[in-house]
Formats: C-alpha cells, structure tokens, sequence
C-alpha cells in the first residue's frame, strides 16, 4: 500500500508496485514502458510536459493537429512497422510515391529519377557519375564503424570529387548540422544514404512513404498510451525531474517538484546534458563522458496553406542565404483532406543548442522565414497562410563526431539500477523513430534483461 510522509516540506510516496520508473514520454520511452509491460515489470512513466511523444508529439495548427515535427514512415524501417502491426495500425498505413526538389542557384529543379539526375544542371556529367557512385557505394557500406575515423568533408572530396561536394554535398552538409560539420564523422552521410537507399524498392526504384491515415503518429501514440493503461502502467505527464539519487537503502529517490517518489529502477530516456544535471552520483568518467554529447537543435515552422507550393515532399536547399535547411511539404504524402483541404508544410532549421534563434521572437522568425518562401516561390502570397507557428527545441540530435561510439558512457552506469537509454546511442542511423525504436529493444536485450520482475 502506498505511505506518504513529509520530508523537508515535499511529499515522498514510496510505492512498492513501482518497480522501475522510465523518465522520459517520448517513443524512446514509450517503447521501453510498452515492451517492458508485457515482460511483466511494474512501470511508472513520467513524462516532463503534458502529452506524450516527444518530437512525435502533436499540436493543434489553426484547426488541423498533427505532429509539431515532420515524420514519414520508410519501406526499409522494419522495427517502427512491426510495433505499428503489434497495436493493430498496419491497414492504416499508406504509402506514396514520393518526388525530391532541389533549390540552387536561385532555381527550382527536380531530381526524382533517372533522367532528373542526369540532366540536373548544376553538376557536370562527371559529377554526376562521381555524386551516383558515391551514393551507391555507401549503400553497399556494412563496416560503419570505420567511417567513425574519417571526417564527412574528407570522405565526400575523396569519393566525390571537390567540384561535387562544393556544388551540393558541402552545402547540404552546412544547411543540416551548421559549421559542426567540420567535426562531423562520415558515418553521419552513410546513415543518411543508407536510409534513403533501402527506402527505394528493389526494381521499381521509387521513395515510398507511408503514414498513419487519420491522425499520424497521434494515432500511435493514442494506440500506445491505451495499451500501457490496459497493462496497468502509470502514466504521469506534467511531471519534470530535478534529481534521481539512490539511497542507502537500496531504493532510487525521483524529484519532481514537491513531489519525491521511490523506486526500485530508474531508465533514463533523457538527452545526456539532462542527465548530467539530475544524477550528481555519475562517476567523473560518466559525466564527462555525457557532457562532451554535442547537440543539434531545431527551430520549425508549420504552415497551412490555401494552397500547395510544389510537387515535393522535401526540397533541398543549397543556396546559402536560405534561412530553412530544406522545405518539407508534408501534403505531398498525406492525403489534404486530413487537414482539411490545406497543405501543411514544414520549415525546419538545425541549429546548436546555444544558437540565438533559441531567444528570437516568433515574429521576427516568421517573416525573415516569409521572406525565403517569396523569393523561392514566385506564386507563394503571404495571403495563402492560413496558420504559422514556431516549435523549438535544443537537444533534438546527438552530433556523430570522430570516433562517437566509443566516447558514449555505458547505458548500465556505476550507480546500479540506473541506466541511461537514450537517443545518443544512436551510432549507426540518423536520428528517426525507426532507430529510437530499435535502440529501445536492443537496449531490453543487453543491459535490461537482467532487471528482476517484481510482482
């Protein structure tokens, strides 16, 4: 039965039915909760703000809502479509042929097959050839680890060419992660590449895409909740942590605002510089190790439009002077009438977690944003904006410097019973649900599968 007393003026509960508290709602968190669950571990879930999801979470946008940031689902990720199949969602997917954009020179060009990429103007013939081999190569890359060594600049000039990587790999290079670039390990473009390249279905050679008709990843998330709840999971949003402490009875002491809670595991799915700030028992080795996790953030804009801008889903943007790293016209692969006729498009922008953007008023965001849009789009009027909002957040991407992996603290820490599972242990992918997902089940099958059931 559960007992309360008072400490220091804050409310501890010390529940005996919570073995193991997850810190963290997103679908990193989610997963651990879900899977966790059916094992038969008793688990607490708290969430810091008031939904679940995290960057799947969703908002409402004039009448629409959908997700704050923009996601898709591939043919190649199969961990994120058996989960979708386990919650029953698989005959609520579909899928779209999908057409590429490219922003150069001041120009609009297309490079969705073959023939686009042969005639592309921007790129001489060799170029071509040498941009094509590259990619292929890396597609057929199984050794990632050794790419860790090697700079993505150097590696891109080398395969190729200077002419090619200054034409378009240096610029994508600077709109995605900024001057940490030049830090940047190849295994971030192999990734990237590797994605993009099983996405493609064998002979036909199209990007397919797929989302959750009615609702995106709010569907997912519903799905996933109700089943949590059916489990016997509690689930307790609103709920920020300033500290995790084990005490000397073996027990881990959660705070959350005036509320203390007692548990006997504790997983965090947090980013590592929230880590380093809530657990003061890491080791030095573990909190410098957690404190050297660069971060990428992101500022992102949601339209609706009256109107559609272009035939793309992403259009990539090599000219400098764009404030966007690429536009991402969402309408393009979901169905228009799932926004009521509108076209939802996204403008994102990858920034370090200390970039003035962060301080930036909405306002001054959305008009240098506008800007971009009337330049880029002659036919684009700012009288076709039904809604604009902006959604920042800082610790979004761990950046894969020279030798990443093997500068990551382990996910079980020196201080027994607390682990730290997050989406920095995302060392051979990029930064998507299909990776978070699977670091949540390799994580269940290493370093958790010893966790004790406590009925």
């Amino acid at each position: 039965m559960s007992t309360l007393v008072q400490s220091n003026n804050i409310a501890s509960t010390s529940l005996a039915n919570r073995q193991t508290a997850i810190v963290g709602g997103g679908m990193l968190g989610l997963t651990l909760a879900y899977r966790m669950a059916q094992q038969g571990h008793r688990i607490c879930l708290l969430e810091s703000s008031d939904r679940l999801g995290g960057l799947a979470s969703t908002w409402k946008l004039g009448q629409v809502e959908w997700e704050r940031y923009y996601h898709v689902i591939l043919l190649s990720d199969t961990r994120t479509r058996a989960f979708l199949d386990e919650l029953g969602l698989t005959r609520e997917l579909k899928w779209v042929e999908t057409k590429t954009g490219f922003y150069t020179d001041g120009q609009l060009h297309s490079m969705s097959d073959t023939f686009e990429f042969l005639t592309f103007p921007p790129l001489t013939l060799i170029e071509k050839l040498r941009l094509g081999g590259t990619i292929f190569y890396a597609s057929k890359i199984r050794n990632w680890k050794r790419l860790e060594k090697v700079l993505v600049s150097d590696w891109l000039t080398r395969w190729s060419g200077q002419g090619t990587f200054k034409k378009i790999w240096e610029p994508l290079l600077k709109a995605k992660l900024g001057s940490t670039y030049r830090r940047t390990a190849a295994s971030f473009i192999w990734a990237c590449i590797s994605r993009m390249y099983k996405a493609r279905r064998t002979g036909l050679k199209k990007e397919m895409f797929g989302y959750v008709q009615g609702g995106g990843y709010r569907r997912v998330i519903s799905a996933i909740r109700k089943n949590l709840e059916d489990m016997g999971v509690e689930i307790k949003t609103g709920t920020p942590i300033s500290k995790v402490e084990k005490l000397d009875d073996g027990r881990f002491e959660v705070v959350a605002g005036q509320e203390r809670f007692e548990f006997s595991n504790v997983v965090l799915t947090t980013p590592n510089s929230v880590a380093s700030r809530i657990c003061p028992q890491l080791s030095s080795d573990e909190t410098t190790r957690v404190n050297q996790t660069e971060y990428l953030g992101i500022c992102c804009a949601s339209l609706l439009l009256k109107r559609p801008l272009s035939p793309y889903y992403v259009t990539n943007i090599t000219d400098s002077w764009v404030p966007m790293t690429a536009v991402i016209e969402l309408t393009n692969i979901v169905d228009q009438a799932e926004f009521g006729g509108r076209s939802l498009v996204y403008l994102p922008k990858y920034i370090p977690a200390d970039h003035e953007m962060f301080e930036r008023s909405d306002d001054s965001i959305q008009e240098e944003f506008l800007r971009a849009l009337e330049t880029m789009y002659p036919d684009f009027s700012r009288s076709d904006v039904d809604a604009f909002q902006i959604s920042r957040t800082r610790n979004v991407m761990a950046i894969p410097t020279l030798r990443y992996s093997e500068s990551l603290p382990s996910m079980q820490t020196s201080v027994e019973g607390l682990y730290l599972v997050n989406n920095a242990f995302i060392c051979k992918g990029n930064l998507n649900i299909n990776e978070t997902i699977s670091i949540a089940e390799e994580a269940l099958a290493t370093v958790l599968r010893e966790l004790p059931i406590v009925h």
